[in-house]
Order: structure tokens, then C-alpha cells, then sequence
């Protein structure tokens, strides 16, 4: 049977949930699915559980292991190997139902998509009610990419979830399109760049992927160096963004809509850098802002007085503190 779909699903030490993915997976009403599981290097019970999987479901999973390298790795490596006429993918502590994928699917065959555009459920383990992730009304017909993504950006609706939709994989190989290793937020360029490179776009508004919304403890000393890498990567998918909005030629609404876009990104670096205790990792922070740019980067692409009334007052502080 011809592989239609292809589902991709990094796995890393999230041993209490996967099980519950894997059942969701293996449970969609739909023929000419793979399911390919990138153990990234799991030292929790993880590969025991896979391996119980495959005994169970022969021929149902492909498990491919690799060293520890990140989920952007990961999800490349899924790519990789991929033969599906589509492909998604699944976060390993996440759960779908079953016909989630069907109708995306159909949609996407339907309308010859480029992307599937789908919708989601936070799901908060019980600390509040579950909410869908879009609750507007976006239209349910085909559009070019652009504009889509130029309606969430300025509704300031526009969800970096990558897991949400169904990518055609000639659109991404056509493109060249991969993660960038070692990225925290990875999502952010990947998706901007799909939408604006996407011709076929659909949006399915029903909700059946569940998000899972984690509470996670760290040590102070892990939670420093937890920021110190999402500041890293928020600088550079800042300026990554920066790069895009600079291609859009003509298109200056958006061209503005994507520089709000990282400037708001942008900003949060210094949220987070409040969060850090250790002072020689905050001054490291402020320097690298400076070296790589994201203080004229955010200076150039702010239109906002209070957006860069805080620009100003950060770039400040960071000189102090070299």
C-alpha cells in the first residue's frame, strides 16, 4: 500500500506519556500511514516501551535511534526517511484523535494543499479547563500562505506549532526546508517560512490534537542554563525573521506584520533574562545581544514609542554590565 502519510514523532524521556501517543497514533482511522519514532537518545524507559511497541505492533512503527541531539535534529531525521505523500509531526507527549489525521488528509488531497492548516487543544493536565489553541474564524478556503499568515499576524493570533499542520513533502523537499539542530523554538522560522512559501493553504478549524502543557521544576542552576538557550535561539530566530521580512520586496504590510512579529519575540529575550540569577550569565546575555546585532535589529524593525522606549532602556543596562 502507497504511504500517504508519514508521522514523525522525536522521542525523548517522556516515558509516563508515550504510551498514550503511541496508542493515538496507531489508533487513526486511516490506511497508508508510517509511523517513524526517533528515539534521540532516551535514557529514561523510553526504548523499552518503543521495543514493547514493536513487538506488539510488527511492522506498525519504524524506530530509528540516534545519539542525544535536540528535537530539531530529530524531527530531520524523521524527514529523512520519510515516504509519505504528506507528512506531520507529533510530539511525544501529546495525543490525537483518531480522526484527526483522516480529515486533514482528505483536505489536503482534496485541494492538492500544499499545507493542511490545522487546530489543537491545549490540554493543562487538569489545572483548568482545556481550550482550543485557534478560536477565531478563519476562512475555511483556499488561500496562498501569505495570506494566511498575513490574517493571524494581524489578528496577532499566529501560533508557532509546527505539529498543527500537514505539509505536502515535495513542498519541503522542493524547498530545501529543514530544522535548525541545537534550536530551542525551532517552530518559529519553520512555520513563517511555510506560510509564505506555501501556494495551497486550507484551514480544518476542528480541534483534535491535544497539546499536553507540562509543569516542569528545575534546579536554579538548570533553569540559568535552560534561559541562557532559549535566549540564544530567540536572538537568532529574531534575526532570522529579520532576514525574511528584508526578501518581501513590495509586500511592505507583511513585511511590517512579520518585524512586529520579532520584535514581540525579541522583547521577551529580556523577560527571560530577568529570570536568570547568575550574573556572569546575564552579562554574557547582554553582550551577545550586542554581537550579533539584536539591538539594531529590534531598533530597526520596532514602530512602537514603548517598543523602543524598552530597546533603549535594555541596550543601557547591558552596558553596565560588561
Amino acid at each position: 500500500m502507497a504511504v500517504t502519510l508519514s508521522l514523525i514523532v522525536p522521542v525523548y524521556n517522556v516515558a509516563p506519556y508515550l504510551a498514550q501517543c503511541l496508542d493515538s497514533l496507531l489508533a487513526q482511522d486511516l490506511d497508508g500511514v508510517e509511523i517513524i519514532v526517533v528515539d534521540d537518545g532516551a535514557t529514561d524507559e523510553c526504548p523499552a516501551i518503543l521495543a514493547s511497541y514493536q513487538e506488539a505492533h510488527p511492522g506498525a512503527l519504524t524506530v530509528i535511534r540516534q545519539p542525544n541531539a535536540g528535537l530539531s535534529a530529530a524531527r530531520n531525521t524523521g524527514l529523512d526517511k520519510a515516504s509519505g505523500q504528506y507528512v506531520a509531526f507529533v510530539d511525544s507527549d501529546d495525543w490525537i484523535e483518531p480522526s484527526y489525521y483522516r480529515r486533514l488528509l482528505e483536505l489536503a488531497i482534496s485541494q492538492d494543499l500544499d499545507m493542511a492548516h490545522g487546530n489543537a487543544i491545549f490540554h493543562f493536565e487538569g489545572r483548568r479547563e482545556d481550550q482550543p489553541i485557534y478560536q477565531d474564524a478563519l476562512s475555511t478556503e483556499v488561500m496562498h500562505g501569505r495570506e494566511v499568515l498575513r490574517k493571524r499576524l494581524a489578528e496577532r493570533t499566529f501560533l508557532h506549532m509546527v505539529w498543527m499542520h500537514l505539509y505536502r513533502r515535495e513542498f519541503i523537499e522542493m524547498h530545501g526546508m529543514r530544522f535548525i539542530p541545537g534550536r530551542i523554538h525551532e517552530d518559529v522560522l519553520w512555520t513563517t517560512q511555510a506560510f509564505l512559501l506555501a501556494r495551497r493553504v486550507a484551514y480544518d478549524p476542528a480541534q483534535g490534537y491535544f497539546y499536553r502543557q507540562r509543569i516542569r521544576r528545575y534546579s536554579q542552576a538548570a533553569s540559568d542554563a535552560r534561559f541562557a538557550t532559549i535566549i540564544d535561539s530567540s536572538i537568532r530566530n529574531a534575526l532570522g525573521l529579520a532576514e525574511m521580512a528584508d526578501g518581501l520586496g513590495e509586500d511592505a504590510e507583511l513585511a511590517g506584520l512579520i518585524r512586529w512579529q520579532l520584535v514581540d519575540g525579541g522583547l521577551s529575550v529580556f523577560h527571560k533574562l530577568r529570570k536568570i540569577a547568575d550574573p556572569e550569565i546575564r552579562r554574557q546575555v547582554h553582550r551577545q545581544c550586542r554581537e550579533l546585532g539584536l539591538y539594531s535589529t529590534l531598533w530597526r524593525s520596532a514602530t512602537l514609542f514603548s517598543q523602543r522606549r524598552r530597546i533603549a532602556r535594555n541596550w543601557l543596562q547591558g552596558l553596565f554590565r560588561r
